[in-house]
């Protein structure tokens, strides 16, 4: 029969392995001087957009990281850390952290891994400044539609002047 503390580091060791497979991205905070009720309305904010904080021991985590391939992120788990695993959006994710982090002084983000990148905390702050997916969708059609808009209003010119010259001719006629 197994000790309860294994089964509890097995179980976390587990969930961390499984979010980071599972996760577009994730990040490692340190939240040293955050209160339980802090630490409370962080979750409720990141749940809204599908993502999860989980709490682990460094120990544990530092193990997960290296068997996992990250051992340069394990460096940045020492003190009271976490793992924010990012749902589908790792941009509002990263939006979440840093708002919460600048009205929090107690919990900053050390880094992270996006697709395969490690993130560095100047990495984190540009993910976390640039605009919404919506945002940066319409800017994109925009940055499409415009060449073929002046290509037609172009075209459209000739054609003006064509139909200004035939006016022209047809009233010198008259």
């Amino acid at each position: 029969m197994k000790k309860l503390s294994t089964i509890f580091k097995e179980t976390s060791a587990g969930r961390i392995k499984k979010n980071i497979k599972d996760s577009a991205a994730f990040f490692i905070l340190r939240y040293s001087k955050l209160s339980g009720p802090d630490l409370n309305s962080l979750r409720k904010a990141l749940r809204t957009i599908s993502s999860e904080l989980f709490v682990a021991r460094n120990t544990i985590a530092r193990r997960v990281l290296k068997d996992s391939g990250n051992e340069n992120l394990s460096a940045l788990v020492d003190g009271p850390c976490g793992f924010v695993f990012s749902g589908k959006e790792p941009v509002e994710t990263s939006k979440v952290l840093y708002n919460f982090s600048k009205d929090h002084e107690g919990m900053k983000v050390e880094g992270g891994l996006l697709a395969d990148r490690i993130l560095s905390k100047k990495d984190f702050e540009s993910l976390a400044k640039l605009p919404s997916r919506q945002v940066l969708l319409t800017q994109t059609a925009i940055a499409l539609k415009s060449p073929i808009s002046s290509l037609v209003f172009v075209l459209k010119g000739n054609l003006r002047s064509l139909v200004n010259c035939l006016d022209q001719i047809k009233n010198k006629k008259q």
